[in-house]
């Protein structure tokens, strides 16, 4: 099973949702490694959508199918696991907890509804979860969390619900606690509200003894509860002493979920299954539907007349490409969430995509036509006859989409601005490794761009090499998989960073251009001053010419051969700049000066001042801002300080990080965002912007 690659399409259509009220759109969050593909198997295995679980050991999970995903044993792209549980489908969005693919998660909260944050209880949560539920909080978007791994020899749910409570927050209490057997085994739930205990074989009550370990928790719980109701009075009757009835906490704690003021913690172990049919339940009866979620914001693909829709079948078609992926079999495949309206097949569709130009995205406006609707599960596509406002589907053969365009009806094209992206901040270079393997790379880099919005493609024109820009390394080793699975046999070199020169001390430079072959013949004598200028002045060209030594027609024509030479650079490669260049003296021919003449004569003159006076080399200098927990201050400082960083400030934060912003060469910046994620425990984030151009010490100058 190491070896999946394409997928099957077709076979008896199935049944699609008619009613948003109906649908879940859960996202699973969380650091890699705790545990998210695994749940999502134990979940599909738990409605019999499959009929067993799969491993990510041995390659057979549903969402992890990629051959690149099924080598590395991790999540590398978002994967969308549909199942029905009672009455409601769940689209369970399964996302990469590296930070390398956070562009995957990012799209899976865009589709979702509500997330579940995975945490495993042999670990605590990264920083990086902590930011996404920053994330999530600052829209509204109900959670709920998961403590997996619990039958791990070092699992510690006491420890692990304390680590989320002090990165998320007081409104995070637990559903259920796990309920162990004597040998110290996990084997059930206790419910908190319930005072049950929920095993595989069936449900029991809670003894005395149980009922007074878990007396404060639940207290606790319903204190919670009641405090977030509507009920005003509710707290009063509590507080009396009065018994509120089960039914009636309940309802509340949907609410207040709901709303995002609570956030239920439910222990599982999805390899033994416990605590998946409440995961389940919880989700069917706590999270809400995609008409209780608010709308992102359409307008016309111009960015303006806001569209204010809700997510009703019957209105305008509103959806949105999450991801794509290519398929050997069946080709260009795109994952869908409809936000507005129905989706049906035989249909047109006007594609946008707009504001992503920088990355490799030209905006774009066509209209295509739908040919098959499909429910994914997998690899497999299982063909659908409708896709309503709250569903999520997939379409094949949509050219022009990419992952972060917008789908609408023809006859009112609207657009949905993209999700927020990191800058992607390791560059990789790559040629192709033949000429015949120069075509496929082409086309392969345009798939690539399509599908993946956290890469950029750039091809420098001052180096001439074409550059990936990924989000760290795994990023890049998935992208160069992926190149080399689609045909492009691909090298990586070392990446260059443009230089530039200028001059190190004022001088003269006498150019002389005299050529006779028969005929008219060529002439033409320069002598040029030139001296440096402050850095960022740019390029001067001015004439002190007396006499007529140089006729004014041909003044531009040297001008025209000296910007030419600087432009190009004395010594090819590092353009000039930051110079005055002043023609002070020359001397024509009245037969053989011309207008080529005079640009290669001032051209050598350039060449023979800079000669006499030496060259600066000068290399670019970033802006880095790093944001760093306190704890790794001291090694981001000492790491900045060896890659001949300037300091220039530190701000501290609230809640104990600090940013540095530092002035740092760009050559030194090819593999920080490998370097500073180890420095920090993957907790760093940085960005960086070109603040200038600087002397490069004499050692580190290329030899050519």
């Amino acid at each position: 099973m190491g070896t999946k690659q394409s997928g099957t399409v077709g076979g008896p259509a199935i049944p699609a949702p008619s009613d948003p009220a109906k649908i879940r759109n859960v996202v699973l969050v969380g650091p890699s490694a705790a545990g998210k593909t695994t749940i999502a198997e134990a979940m599909l295995a738990a409605t019999s959508t499959i009929p067993r679980s799969g491993k990510v050991t041995e390659g057979t999970t549903v969402c992890d199918h990629e051959p690149a995903s099924i080598e590395q044993q991790r999540s590398i792209g978002l994967a969308i696991a549909p199942m029905n549980h009672g009455d409601v489908k769940i689209n369970l969005i399964d996302t990469p907890g590296y930070a390398d693919f956070v562009g995957e998660l990012r799209a899976g909260l865009r589709a979702a509804d509500a997330a579940l944050f995975v945490v495993s209880a042999t670990e605590g949560v990264d920083a990086a979860t902590r930011a996404i539920w920053q994330e999530c909080a600052a829209v509204g978007m109900p959670r709920a969390v998961l403590i997996a791994r619990l039958d791990q020899p070092r699992a510690d749910f006491d420890t692990a619900l304390l680590s989320c409570q002090d990165a998320f927050g007081s409104g995070v209490l637990p559903l259920y606690l796990p309920h162990f057997d004597s040998g110290g085994e996990f084997f059930g739930l206790i419910g908190l509200l319930t005072e049950q205990i929920y095993e595989l074989g069936g449900t029991v009550s809670a003894d005395a003894r149980v009922r007074e370990q878990i007396d404060r928790p639940r207290g606790e719980l319903i204190e919670a509860i009641i405090a977030e109701s509507e009920d005003e009075s509710l707290m009063d009757r509590y507080l009396n002493g009065e018994q509120i009835d089960e039914d009636t906490l309940i309802a509340d704690l949907e609410k207040a979920v709901a709303k995002g003021g609570l956030h239920p913690v439910l222990p599982v172990c999805a390899l033994t299954g416990v605590g998946i049919r409440e995961v389940l339940e919880g989700i069917r009866r706590g999270f809400p539907s995609p008409l209780e979620h608010p709308l992102p914001e359409f307008t016309d693909p111009q960015g303006r007349d806001p569209h204010p829709l809700t997510p009703d079948p019957a209105g305008p078609l509103a959806a949105e490409v999450v991801h794509t992926s290519v398929d050997s079999y069946v080709g260009r495949v795109s994952l869908a969430r409809v936000f507005s309206g129905t989706m049906r097949p035989e249909r047109p569709v006007h594609v946008s995509g707009h504001g992503m130009a920088e990355r490799g995205h030209p905006d774009h406006d066509e209209d295509e036509r739908i040919a098959h609707l499909y429910s994914p599960l997998g690899v497999n596509l299982r063909e659908v006859s409708h896709c309503i406002a709250g569903d999520l589907c997939a379409l094949t053969k949509i050219g022009s989409a990419e992952t972060g365009d917008t789908l609408s009806d023809p006859s009112d094209p609207l657009l949905l601005k993209p999700w927020p992206m990191p800058e992607p901040l390791l560059p990789i270079a790559v040629t192709a490794h033949t000429r015949s393997d120069e075509d496929a790379l082409a086309r392969n880099l345009n798939r690539l761009i399509a599908a993946d919005p956290s890469l950029r493609l750039e091809r420098d024109s001052e180096t001439h090499q074409l550059v990936l820009w990924c989000m760290g390394e795994a990023h890049a080793e998935v992208v160069l998989q992926r190149l080399r699975e689609g045909g492009a046999e691909v090298d990586t070199v070392p990446v260059r960073v443009p230089l530039r020169q200028t001059f190190a001390q004022p001088a003269k430079g006498h150019g002389r251009h005299v050529k006779q072959s028969g005929g008219h013949g060529q002439y033409a004598v320069c002598d040029v001053e030139v001296e440096p200028l402050p850095r960022g002045s740019g390029v001067e060209f001015t004439e002190r010419v007396v006499g007529g030594a140089v006729p004014r027609q041909f003044i531009p024509s040297v001008e025209k051969g000296v910007r030419a030479q600087i432009e190009k650079g004395i010594n090819e490669g590092a353009p000039l700049v930051d110079v005055r260049v002043t023609l002070v003296d020359g001397k024509a021919h009245s037969v053989d000066s011309s207008d080529a003449a005079f640009q290669a004569a001032g051209a050598l003159a350039l060449k023979a001042a800079a000669e006499q006076a030496g060259l600066v080399t000068l290399e670019p200098v970033d802006e880095v801002a790093v944001r760093i927990p306190d704890e790794h201050l001291g090694a981001v400082l000492g790491d900045l300080s060896s890659r001949r960083g300037k300091v220039v400030g530190t701000e501290p934060e609230d809640s104990g990080w600090t940013v540095v912003r530092a002035h740092v060469p760009a050559s030194e910046l090819v593999r920080y965002a490998v370097n500073v994620r180890s420095l920090s425990s993957g907790s760093a984030t940085f960005t960086r912007q070109f603040e200038n151009y600087e002397p490069m010490p004499e050692s580190l100058i290329p030899q050519k």
